[in-house]
């Protein structure tokens, strides 16, 4: 069973920027595949950003180039920096982790891919 955890949203102003934190448990953080994806109230939860065993990258189109997801694989810690944020951003932040196994390039952006899960972190930006 893998733990994860997100630390790191708050109350900013639009045009500020935040950074995530996610961590996962088990002693093969570097072969799990590692995402955010977000839920704004009366809204599905959607896609932001992936980062794979590999280092390679996704991100959603909505999010432009204003946010960057990185790994630290010796502190079992993944990050998003945002940037810029916007009222739009407004969201509970998930961190979802899938192992090697079971998740390709393509569905990096699918939900039903990753197993785990953490709580959220609330991020609020106002106006």
């Amino acid at each position: 069973q893998v733990q994860v955890r997100e630390s790191g949203g708050g109350l900013v102003q639009a045009g500020d920027s935040l950074r995530l934190s996610c961590t996962a448990s088990g002693r093969t953080f570097e072969d799990y595949t590692m995402a955010w994806f977000r839920q704004a109230p009366r809204k599905e939860r959607e896609f932001v950003a992936a980062i794979m065993w590999s280092g390679i990258t996704d991100y959603a189109v909505s999010v432009g180039g204003r946010v960057t997801i990185s790994r630290d694989n010796a502190h079992n810690t993944m990050y998003l920096q945002m940037n810029s944020l916007e009222p739009e951003d407004t969201a509970l932040y998930y961190c979802a982790c899938q192992p090697a196994a079971g998740i390709t390039y393509s569905t990096l952006a699918q939900a039903s891919r990753y197993d785990y899960w953490g709580q959220g972190t609330q991020v609020t930006v106002s106006s």
